[in-house]
This record gives structure tokens, sequence and C-alpha cells, in this order.
């Protein structure tokens, strides 16, 4: 079967790209295999990732390279093997786009297909696909190949637009609330209110945890911060005491933000006796 659409999208040829010079072009998707699922795009969110894999500036970036892991759009193509898509359904594709699945492996038989460190172990984009299925390319484009293992489908309640940041930015602070008990009973700090923390304070309330703290060092965040769910909010910068009137008041923090300046001595000294610090992004 040959696919009557053209796969093209946003293509970077070396680092220059990140300053925008990409051309818009055609582009091989990986070999078709009947557990894939192709996915006419309808919008995808922007990650700092996608600057990083532009530049190079983690590792050399495997150019050409169409970046992009926030996507969301329909179901055009379903392989045979696919029993959890079907044609139409509105789906989304996050960071990573395959495994190795096996039952031996023991992080994909555990769900942390993310910790899979075999050659089967695709990112979304600027990946290599093993025995010669080809490379891995993003959503800024007109479609998507991906295995429908790593394919998900979208509530019908839920914006397309509000959807997709959630598969990088959201899931990166939901998987360690959900994984650390947030919920009723529990007292959640978290620290930065940006792209991540936004998310983290949402998704605290939502998970119905007793009090959700918003924690940065200007007060200026403060009311975006409320409007998010916080039930208060600790601006450092602001207040020198306020490592003392917070102390030991936190069962679990979420912290997004990482710095040499971050006073985290101070930042461990407002969780209780057996909470949890999590670093993440």
């Amino acid at each position: 079967m040959s696919a009557e659409y053209k796969f093209e999208g946003w293509v970077a040829s070396d680092n220059l790209s990140v300053r925008g010079q990409m051309v818009w072009g055609e582009f091989e998707p990986k070999k078709w295999e009947e557990h894939d699922v192709d996915i006419e795009i309808i919008c995808c969110g922007v990650c700092g990732s996608d600057i990083h894999t532009l530049a190079s500036g983690w590792e050399p970036t495997l150019y050409p390279c169409v970046v992009g892991h926030e996507i969301v759009g329909k179901a055009v193509r379903v392989g045979k093997d696919v029993k959890n898509i079907k044609v139409g359904d509105r789906v989304g594709v996050g960071a990573q786009a395959g495994s190795c699945l096996k039952p031996s492996c023991a992080d994909c038989s555990a769900g942390q297909e993310a910790y899979c460190n075999g050659p089967e172990s695709v990112n979304t984009y600027g990946s290599v696909y093993p025995d010669n299925k080809g490379t891995s390319y993003g959503g800024y484009s007109t479609y998507n190949r991906t295995h429908n293992h790593f394919v998900f489908k979208i509530p019908d309640a839920l914006a397309s637009t509000d959807a997709a940041p959630m598969l990088c930015g959201g899931v990166t602070v939901y998987s360690p609330l959900k994984e650390n008990g947030c919920g009723p009973g529990k007292r959640v700090g978290v620290i930065g209110i940006g792209g991540l923390g936004h998310f983290a304070l949402l998704f605290a309330k939502a998970l119905g945890a007793d009090e959700v703290v918003g924690i940065s060092r200007k007060a200026e965040k403060k009311g975006d911060a409320l409007k998010l769910g916080a039930d208060r909010y600790i601006a450092t910068d602001d207040d020198e005491d306020w490592a003392n009137r917070n102390v030991r008041t936190l069962d679990l923090i979420i912290s997004t933000v990482s710095s040499e300046h971050m006073p985290l001595e101070k930042y461990l000294g407002l969780l209780k006796i057996k909470g949890s610090y999590i670093q993440v992004g």
C-alpha cells in the first residue's frame, strides 16, 4: 500500500537552522510496519529540546532533522497489528517513538519504556531505527509515523492545542506527582512557575492535594500561581525569613528549575520527615 500523501516539514540541515534557517521540504519517514500509525498533524507544541537539537546543543544532531515532539493529529493509516487506534481517531505522540517492548526487558515490562537502553529505543525525532528502517522525524510537519504503543488517544473534551504541550511538559511533572502520591492528605510545593511549573500547579490541585504552594524568587508571579491553583505563594527574594516560616510544611516538592545559586538546603528544610524532593526538567 502506498500512502496518498506526502511527508513534508520544516527541515533543518545544520546548526544554523536554530536561527530560523529551516527549509520546507519533503522527507522519507521510517519504513512502514504493521504496528505503525500515520498521523495527519493538527498542531505541535514547542519545547526547549527542539531548540537544543536544532543547534546541536547537547550532541551533534543527525541532520536533516525535523523537530517537534508534542504532536496532536488524526490517525489516517493504521497497521493491521494495531488494536488501540483506529483511522479517524484524534491522537498524540510525545517525546518517544520506540523501545524494545520485549517481555525480557525489565524497563519495558514494568511500563518504564523511557529507560530502555536498547537500539530500539527511539526519540520522536533525530534517531535512527535499527535494521535500516530509517530515521525518526518530528511534528513540525504534515504527517508523522510512529509505533502504536507510543500513540495515545486524546479525550474529546480536551482541545488539541491544550493537549499538545501535555505530551512532554505536562507528563514531565504529572508522572512524579502521581508516582509520589500527590492527592488528598498531601501538601505540595512547586519551585519555579514557568512552563513546567504551571502544569505542576494545575495537576497537583486536580489530584486533590490539601495544599499547593507556588515557590519562586519574586512576587511578580504570585497572581498567576494563584490563578493556576496554588493556595499560597512563597517569594524567596522578598521574604528573608521564608525558610523558617515554612519549615517542615510540605510532603512533596517538585522543582522545575536548577541553578548553582539555589538554596537547596532551605528548600529541603520545607519537607516533613520522609518527604520527597524531585528535580525535573
